[in-house]
């Protein structure tokens, strides 16, 4: 396996939650979202792809563009996130669904590779399942979806790679930094 591309800041997932909270959802604000946005238009609000070299991803700018976004309606209409929750949410997963995707078509172009999974709980996620679907009838993938019973958050994983770290007697004490990018 090799890493061809990565996120620069938080995984989509994350940025599903983040967005949830600035418009005063629970956490996980990730389904809440998808579920909104199942009842509304996803062209309701236009917000851009960021421009990131290569295949790397980043959703920072997004979740900023959301803030002032959300900060301009609501300083004029205090009830607007209430009225437009189901097309805020529509547009806010089209964009992060636009995003993976256009990064997934690009690295299926750069590689030649034409199978796809996905993992995680952001895989649950019902406009990127219908994405995935749709590039399997249009562009030829075979495309692999978990089942909803595994699209588990990722704390599983990361508590998997600690539990084999500490077999293979790796150890850190209270002064030991964090450190989000250890090598593969």
């Amino acid at each position: 396996m090799q890493v061809v591309g990565t996120t620069l800041d938080d995984a989509a997932g994350e940025a599903f939650d983040k967005v949830a909270k600035l418009m005063g959802l629970p956490y996980p604000g990730g389904p809440l979202i998808d579920r909104h946005a199942q009842q509304g238009n996803p062209e309701a609000f236009p917000f851009t792809h960021p421009r990131i070299a290569g295949l790397d991803m980043s959703f920072s700018g997004l979740k900023t563009q959301i803030l002032h976004f959300l900060q301009k309606h609501l300083a004029s209409n205090p009830q607007f996130v209430a009225e437009r929750l189901d097309d805020i949410c529509a547009s806010v997963q089209h964009t992060i669904v636009g995003i993976l995707m256009a990064k997934l078509e690009q690295a299926c172009e750069q590689t030649g590779i034409q199978e796809v999974a996905i993992a995680g709980g952001v895989s649950a996620n019902s406009g990127l399942r219908s994405a995935l679907l749709e590039r399997e009838t249009t562009l030829g993938w075979k495309v692999h979806i978990p089942p909803f019973a595994y699209c588990t958050d990722n704390a599983a994983m990361i508590g998997v790679a600690g539990l084999l770290q500490f077999e293979a007697g790796v150890r850190g004490t209270l002064a030991t930094a964090a450190d989000p990018r250890l090598p593969f």
